[in-house]
């Protein structure tokens, strides 16, 4: 984390997003509900029974301190309604059940004592984290939402609050959780699957990720939301960076390229001069499910860490993609330096990837 933290505050980036619970686990410390960690700390993407892995809170007060001493803010998230599994093996009376391929993924909209529950989470959160803004997820809801369709407590919500399908019923618990947040002096932030929702204008950021739905992304500009943009492509550094890796994602057959990330630009994207004081910025996004270890992890971001940072703070009209290049040889020489394990684009078979044993891959292999 602090080596991370290090590389962003030489490249100026300024904003660290840290997903902090997700399905597989529960990786932050929260002393009213000891269980989270305890129990939904065990097990990873590759092992559910690896030994429960967490952050105490003396460890996030490290790094909080350590990111701001270099400019860097923190910014948490805690994901909600969705990507619930972890915390529900901890605590399964908030659960709102999911659906066959992923099982107990949601909260419970229905069910009171879930708001309070989160209510509190949040706060220990904020208690932690100056930035005074909590990502709260919102994402692939529909994913493990089926088990709504038969809750009672969820039955009975619909009925009385008027919710006409289970996309109402994930925008009424949206806004009870963005009024948690609100009323304790907090900044909502979420997935664009909350675009549609009526959150408070001047207190919700939108992060734009889905790359295949601009539909969202204007949704929310003409909504009045200010936005971050973190397509999928080119903005997703769990994708692989070269038609022959394997070991990362791709779609539909497409990789997230060096020159991809520094070409990036804002106005392709945001066409509307007045809509463009609406972007707060541009966002890389690196989840690592199949990171194996340091190694990989060094090699999905070095160097496009570096290709992200011109392409977030250069002028329109800079130097091109070829001068980038001519600069980055430097730059190559510092990560061997640091001793990082970097994908090289001038001579890829000096530095093969690691496969997701975290073995090199070596060539004819």
């Amino acid at each position: 984390m602090k080596e991370i933290l290090n590389w962003m505050a030489f490249y100026k980036l300024n904003r660290f997003h840290w997903h902090l619970t997700d399905q597989t686990g529960w990786r932050m410390e929260v002393k009213k509900y000891p269980r989270l960690t305890l129990v939904g700390g065990i097990g990873n993407y590759s092992n559910p029974n690896a030994p429960a892995q967490y952050y105490t809170q003396d460890d996030i007060r490290e790094i909080v301190r350590y990111a701001a001493e270099r400019n860097i803010e923190v910014i948490p998230e805690i994901d909600m309604p969705g990507h619930a599994t972890a915390a529900n093996r901890a605590y399964p009376e908030y659960s709102g059940g999911g659906s066959e391929k992923y099982p107990e993924f949601t909260f419970n909209p229905g069910r009171e004592e879930v708001y309070g529950y989160l209510s509190n989470i949040l706060k220990e959160t904020d208690a932690l984290f100056p930035s005074q803004m909590i990502h709260i997820g919102g994402d692939e809801v529909h994913f493990g939402n089926a088990s709504w369709n038969t809750d009672p407590e969820i039955q009975q919500l619909m009925k009385d609050k008027r919710l006409k399908d289970l996309k109402a019923v994930e925008e009424y618990f949206i806004r009870r959780i963005a009024d948690t947040l609100t009323g304790i002096n907090n900044k909502v932030l979420a997935w664009d699957e909350v675009a549609g929702n009526n959150l408070p204008v001047k207190e919700t950021i939108v992060f734009w990720w889905r790359h295949d739905k601009p539909q969202e992304l204007q949704k929310a500009l003409d909504k009045g939301y200010q936005t971050v943009l973190c397509p999928r492509l080119p903005l997703y550094f769990d994708f692989v960076q070269d038609s022959s890796h394997n070991v990362g994602r791709k779609w539909q057959g497409l990789y997230v390229g060096l020159k991809d990330v520094y070409q990036f630009r804002a106005e392709d994207y945001v066409k509307d001069t007045h809509q463009r004081m609406q972007v707060e910025g541009i966002q890389a996004n690196l989840w690592t499910e199949q990171v194996s270890g340091e190694e990989n992890l060094d090699y999905l971001l070095f160097p496009r860490i570096a290709a992200l940072a011109e392409a977030a703070w250069r002028a329109p009209g800079g130097n091109g993609f070829d001068q980038f290049s001519q600069r980055l040889q430097g730059h190559l020489s510092l990560y061997r330096q640091e001793g990082l394990y970097y994908y090289n684009p001038f001579t890829p078979v000096l530095n093969p990837e690691y496969n997701i044993k975290g073995k090199k891959i070596l060539p004819g292999l």
